[in-house]
């Protein structure tokens, strides 16, 4: 069965985010959304609509490669280079703001994908489920589009 480190990222996200918004009723965007920016090195808020369900598709996939992760991790995950002062001084990372983050993975908590733990948050069996079968969908996609990658989809001989 193919995993999550075998489909692109990018397919993989936004298969997620589109299930998240159709089926996840316990994930939606707070009334503040469409106004906040998403790190303090940005000038305006995300233009995509969707860009919360994005998120959340993100912080799966995120918490399923890398988890358990708490929020400090994620934010610096989730950071920037930042400009500071005149064109001769070097960036500096930042990390991205919490709020964003915290709220987003307590509604996945609410939904039943996330788990809070010592170490930070983890996915749910319910969670890993979810993204090995999208994870699963997405390969099978692929390999209509481009045969060659069949040899992905079989399991290993022992």
């Amino acid at each position: 069965m193919p995993s999550v480190k075998d489909v692109p990222a990018d397919l993989l996200i936004a298969e997620l985010a589109r299930y998240i918004k159709e089926n996840v009723p316990q994930v939606k965007p707070p009334v503040w959304a469409p106004f906040v920016k998403t790190g303090a090195n940005k000038e305006r808020p995300p233009m995509n609509p969707d860009w919360w369900y994005i998120r959340a598709a993100s912080l799966l996939r995120k918490l399923y490669l890398h988890g358990p992760a708490g929020i400090g991790s994620l934010r610096t995950a989730y950071g920037y280079r930042a400009k500071i002062g005149d064109k001769m001084r070097p960036e500096r990372t930042r990390k991205a703001g919490g709020a964003i983050i915290r709220k987003i993975l307590q509604q996945l908590e609410q939904a039943g994908y996330v788990a809070k733990t010592k170490q930070g948050r983890v996915l749910t069996p319910e969670g890993r489920s979810l993204v090995d079968r999208i994870a699963t969908k997405i390969a099978k996609e692929l390999v209509k589009s481009r045969p060659e990658l069949v040899k992905y989809l079989a399991p290993p001989k022992e």
